[in-house]
């Protein structure tokens, strides 16, 4: 298949390369392109901005979770559709497993998938010293896969002088500039970029964003660039276990909570619920007051709840409704924020605690640090009653709990590292683990295994 497709790429984080992608992106949809959006590793945050530049959905391309199979998987199936497939990376571009592998990083993705990259570099207080830099990176493999820079926050008056030494001493291309844009820039909290939703004003932002970009970025050239991509086979395996999956769960009614609280997801996830046949019933744990009918189970993904957790509180009727239905037994996953909704009660940063569903013991409190960072390996436990095998996941969170579960030994890659996690039952799957369903999507599978046998001893209740 022939894709044309481009990896935008830095050093490192803050460098603004998700700003820079949302421009380059709302700058080819206003050009009437058909774009398709990716980012590399598990990131949640950068694909909402995403949807809301290009307004369709952006999927993850993570080696890691998904496998190299899964990666070619997904970005033919999500990318076979439109003229144009836009990579955003992770972190700096060689930063992988452990901070000592380049395995799951953005080169990685580049690797797999033959895709160009280019380098933005934050050109803040340098000069000459770029010129090493891009260098140092272009040399790290013998195939950086990079092909070009865009220098960020750069004067207009030094561009044509640093584009001349640049490509003059590196053999790259420049493709262009990114002034100092103040209203441009999309703030952080702790768990990454506020969200869209928080940034006032974001749709007229990314448009001033993308007028700028068009002048002093050489777009016709990096289409160019992405154009001359080489063709794309997708990996077999995972095509495979997919089409096993495909439509087999007609009719269930998944409930899935969605709202400012609950905004963490893997959009690759929800499509393969979807593929499988079952129905996703969106609902809001802050503002609806009971669950939707007739639903088979329930899908509690992360977010950020202690943000949210007097209106959370403030439900009662939800929180008995999700308490009774997950004491009842309708099968539930149940991810990081959806785990410390499921508790007893939350911290919020102010240091108040507020009750919660209390289906599951423990209380959820704030940490000055990250507690669990990175991916791992859950090993040892079931999933929904069942063996299924190793299972990739990723843990990113301030927060901690009294109670994490012991179901699962978590395994840190390339570490000595492990913990117990999770707690598992053969209606319940929940902890602090996000898990993406293309890494075994036999987790999916004993998921709804378990909604259809809910479906059906109910059914025979009537």
């Amino acid at each position: 298949m022939k894709l044309p497709r481009m990896l935008i790429t830095a050093p490192g984080s803050g460098t603004g390369k998700t700003m820079i992608t949302c421009g380059i992106l709302q700058a080819l949809k206003n050009r009437g392109l058909r774009v398709s959006s990716f980012k590399c590793g598990p990131d949640y945050i950068d694909p909402m901005f995403h949807r809301e530049a290009i307004g369709v959905s952006s999927y993850n391309l993570d080696s890691f979770l998904c496998g190299k199979s899964g990666v070619k998987e997904l970005l033919v199936k999500y990318g076979k559709d439109t003229e144009l497939a836009v990579i955003e990376g992770v972190m700096g571009y060689y930063d992988g497993l452990a901070g000592i592998s380049v395995q799951g990083s953005a080169y990685d993705i580049a690797d797999i998938t033959d895709t160009p990259a280019v380098l933005v570099m934050d050109c803040k207080g340098m000069s000459v010293s770029v010129v090493p830099y891009i260098q140092g990176f272009l040399g790290y493999r013998d195939n950086s896969h990079i092909k070009g820079v865009i220098l960020n926050r750069l004067s207009p008056g030094m561009y044509d002088r640093m584009k001349q030494m640049i490509e003059s001493q590196t053999g790259i291309r420049v493709y262009g500039y990114v002034p100092v844009i103040k209203e441009g820039a999309l703030d952080s909290r702790y768990l990454g970029l506020m969200l869209p939703h928080e940034v006032k004003d974001l749709k007229n932002r990314l448009e001033q964003l993308s007028e700028t970009l068009e002048e002093t970025l050489d777009l016709d050239a990096l289409l160019m660039l992405a154009r001359g991509a080489s063709e794309l086979e997708a990996g077999s395996e995972k095509k495979d276990e997919m089409d096993r999956l495909a439509s087999r769960y007609r009719d269930l009614r998944i409930g899935i909570a969605m709202d400012e609280a609950f905004c963490f997801f893997y959009q690759d996830n929800l499509e393969l619920i979807k593929e499988s046949g079952a129905n996703l019933v969106p609902f809001s744990p802050i503002r609806d007051r009971a669950l939707p009918e007739d639903l088979d189970g329930l899908l509690l993904y992360g977010g950020y709840p202690e943000l949210y957790a007097e209106e959370l509180n403030r439900n009662e009727t939800m929180r008995a409704a999700v308490r009774d239905a997950v004491k009842e037994g309708m099968p539930c996953i149940a991810e990081c924020g959806g785990y410390m909704y499921l508790q007893e009660a939350i911290q919020n940063a102010g240091g108040e605690y507020f009750p919660m569903v209390g289906v599951l013991p423990g209380k959820s409190y704030h940490t000055d640090s990250l507690k669990r960072f990175g991916y791992i390996t859950l090993k040892g436990g079931t999933v929904f009653g069942k063996e299924i095998g190793a299972i990739p996941a990723h843990e990113f969170h301030y927060y901690d709990s009294e109670v994490c579960g012991e179901a699962f030994q978590a395994d840190k890659p390339l570490s000595k590292r492990s913990w117990r996690c999770m707690i598992s039952t053969d209606t319940l799957l929940a902890g602090y683990p996000h898990i993406h369903y293309y890494g075994n999507q036999r987790v999916l599978q004993a998921y709804l295994d378990a909604c259809e046998k809910w479906k059906n001893d109910r059914g025979k209740k009537r």
